[in-house]
C-alpha cells in the first residue's frame, strides 16, 4: 500500500547556514515535502534581508536545490504592518497552492517563535521547528562536520571584532568566539551565506569582497566567483 501524500512545505530561506542544517534535517521527514524557499529581500538593496547576501547568489543557492524561491520584497525602513501584510499575502497565496507549512531555522528564542506561530495560524498554516532546543554548540560543530560551509556576511560589532568579519563558519572561528557569544550566532551576533554542504547538487563559487559599516552592523560582501576545473558548477559571473 501506498504512504500517506506528504505535506508540502515551504523553507523560510535566509540564505545561511541555519536554514540549511533545518532543510537538511526536514528532508528525511516522513511526512513532510519542502517544495520551496520563502525569502525576504530588501527592496531597495536587491538583497537578502538583515544577510545582506546579493540575490545572484540567492538563486544560486535555490537552483542547487532544484527548489523555486519566493521572494518577499520589503522598502526600507520597513515598518512591522507593512512587513506583516506583505509576508501574509505571500503565504496566502502559498496557502491555495497548497502549501500547509513553513520550516524555520530559530533554535531557542521563544519570543520570535510565538510571533512566526500567530502569523502562520493566520493563513491556516503550521510553523515547523526542526533546530529548536538543540544545543547551539553542538548544532554548531555537527553542521561543519557534516560539510556545511559558509562565510559571515553580517556581524554586531558590539559583540564580535570587526576583524571575524567575512570569516569562514569552522572550528577556528568557533574556538575563537568571545565568551557569551552563541556559537550558532542566535542572538543576532552574526549572519552567514552557506555556499555548500548537504543537499548541495554542487558548490557555490564565492570569494569574499569589501566590508563596510551601516546601520551599526558590520558587512561583508560575498561575491559569486568562477569555478575551480574540478568542481563542474557553472559561473556566477
Amino acid at each position: 500500500m501506498a504512504g500517506a501524500e506528504k505535506a508540502k512545505a515551504w523553507i523560510a530561506w535566509s540564505s545561511g547556514k541555519d536554514s540549511l542544517w533545518a532543510l537538511h534535517l526536514i528532508r528525511h521527514s516522513p511526512d513532510l515535502e519542502v517544495v520551496g524557499f520563502l525569502t525576504t529581500i530588501t527592496e531597495a538593496y536587491g538583497r537578502v534581508s538583515m544577510h545582506s547576501v546579493r540575490e545572484t547568489l540567492l538563486h544560486a543557492q535555490a537552483a542547487a536545490f532544484g527548489l523555486p524561491l519566493h521572494a518577499v520584497r520589503i522598502p526600507t525602513p520597513c515598518s512591522n504592518e507593512a512587513y506583516d501584510a506583505l509576508m501574509g499575502r505571500t503565504l496566502a497565496h502559498a496557502r491555495k497552492l497548497g502549501v500547509a507549512k513553513v520550516v524555520f531555522g530559530d533554535i531557542s528564542l521563544a519570543g520570535v517563535r510565538a510571533y512566526r506561530e500567530a502569523r502562520m495560524t493566520e493563513v491556516d498554516m503550521q510553523a515547523v521547528f526542526p533546530l529548536w532546543g538543540a544545543d547551539t554548540a553542538s548544532l554548531a560543530r555537527d553542521m561543519i562536520v557534516a560539510g556545511v560551509r559558509a562565510h559571515l556576511t553580517c556581524l554586531d560589532p558590539r559583540k564580535l571584532p570587526r576583524s571575524m568579519a567575512g570569516r569562514a563558519f569552522d572550528e577556528d572561528f568557533i574556538a575563537q568566539l568571545p565568551e557569551g557569544v552563541d556559537p550558532c550566532g542566535e542572538n543576532g551576533e552574526f549572519h552567514t551565506f552557506a555556499w555548500d554542504g548537504p543537499g548541495f547538487s554542487h558548490p557555490i563559487p564565492v570569494h569574499v569582497g569589501e566590508t563596510v559599516e551601516r546601520d551599526g552592523f558590520v558587512f561583508t560582501d560575498v561575491l559569486p566567483a568562477a569555478p575551480s576545473p574540478d568542481n563542474g558548477a557553472q559561473s556566477m559571473d
